[in-house]
């Protein structure tokens, strides 16, 4: 049965371009995980400073294996962490507060639930 993770994250009023532009970089990097459906990042068109970062997966087996692997890891250190850059060169953290939030479908058009 498919699951739905929704990273719900908080940040700063100047700071969704710089989140956008740190998505586009990784764009892909998860793809090639097992039990991987898909991806969004939902940016908000009122005043609102949370974007949401929606994943599938086929079960939670398969989100927990991803967010206890290397990948995971590595995908949620700054881009300045992997290069090794020190701390006071490294860019600020973008999210103020992030949320976990998870769904399974219920309904809808053109989804069968499982």
């Amino acid at each position: 049965m498919t699951v739905i993770k929704i990273n719900a994250i908080t940040v700063a009023a100047d700071s969704g371009d710089e989140l956008a532009k740190r998505f586009a970089a990784r764009a892909g990097a998860v793809d090639g995980q097992a039990g991987f459906e898909g991806f969004e990042l939902l940016q908000p068109t009122d005043e609102r400073n949370t974007w949401l970062v929606i994943t599938r997966w086929a079960d939670e087996e398969f989100f927990q294996a991803w967010v206890n692997s290397p990948a995971f890891g590595h995908g949620h250190r700054s881009e300045a962490q992997r290069s090794g850059e020190s701390a006071a060169e490294r860019p600020a953290h973008v999210g103020v507060s992030s949320e976990l939030w998870s769904y399974s479908i219920a309904g809808g058009t053109g989804i069968r639930p499982s």
